[in-house]
């Protein structure tokens, strides 16, 4: 992956590139035109300037296709603020499913919808994997299940909760899900957790928005951080990781549950 350069059949000096990334093109006054400095190491490859270039003159490899869309000038006219509103009120967390597992083609969607998410200075270090065998996932369940009841710092809080749905469900960590998620990623850092929690976040909204359920599975995560070798049941590296399960809710909500608005500091 890499930004190349201008291409200047197409550049019309409009200078936005300089504003968007100083760092890496700069004004020849003397010949007339921008220059692209090429510095690898200043550049994260956020594509912002290939994003903001109106004429696309701006060059690259590797690092995915660029694409417009109708509104994508006015993000506001594609969706209004009131159905948005609506739509993450309406969002919940769902621990009932349906024995269906979800097509191939539905996952993607979910998992195209999660590229997109933002994390600090680029990084996109995260990995994404999904367990869809019911027996692993039993396995992981019986795993996360044994390490938080033997830990005296969780056992008090989840032996009547989990001994209650270990009688309803097979997998009672995840609620017998056709599908658990995980996003993780090898990079050891406080902010890392925020990119996966945003990651997951547009996972589990883009699901919702295909008719699928999802919730976040904190268990797993905890039962983790006491015992790194459940990740290898899980197939997955890193010592971050973010967890949620997936597949179709069988469960209905007729209401938004009551919530206490916070006093915002400093809105007047």
């Amino acid at each position: 992956m890499s930004m190349l350069g201008i291409d200047y059949e197409k550049c019309t000096n409009c200078g936005v590139c300089l504003v968007v990334c100083p760092r890496q093109f700069s004004e020849d006054k003397e010949r007339g035109k921008i220059t692209f400095r090429g510095l690898r190491s200043l550049c994260n490859l956020c594509g912002h300037c290939i994003a903001r270039c109106p004429e696309d003159a701006i060059l690259y490899k590797d690092m995915g296709e660029s694409q417009t869309f109708d509104g994508i000038k006015k993000p506001e006219t594609i969706l209004s603020y009131d159905t948005l509103y609506n739509f993450l009120r309406a969002h919940r967390s769902i621990r009932l499913y349906k024995k269906d597992k979800v097509p191939t083609h539905v996952l993607q969607k979910v998992f195209d919808a999660m590229q997109y998410a933002p994390t600090a200075a680029n990084f996109r270090s995260e990995n994404f994997s999904i367990v869809s065998d019911q027996e692993k996932i039993r396995l992981l369940s019986d795993a996360v299940q044994k390490e938080l009841l033997d830990s005296p710092a969780t056992q008090y809080m989840y032996k009547e909760t989990f001994a209650y749905l270990g009688k309803r469900f097979r997998s009672p960590i995840y609620y017998d899900a056709p599908h658990v998620v995980f996003v993780s990623s090898g990079l050891n850092m406080e902010i890392e957790g925020n990119n996966i929690g945003i990651i997951v976040t547009y996972g589990r909204l883009a699901a919702e928005a295909l008719g699928l359920g999802t919730c976040w599975n904190g268990w797993t995560q905890m039962a983790i951080e006491i015992n790194p070798k459940i990740r290898d049941l899980a197939g997955i590296h890193g010592s971050k990781v973010g967890v949620f399960t997936l597949g179709y809710p069988d469960a209905t909500f007729y209401r938004v549950p009551p919530r206490a608005f916070k006093t915002v500091n400093g809105l007047t």
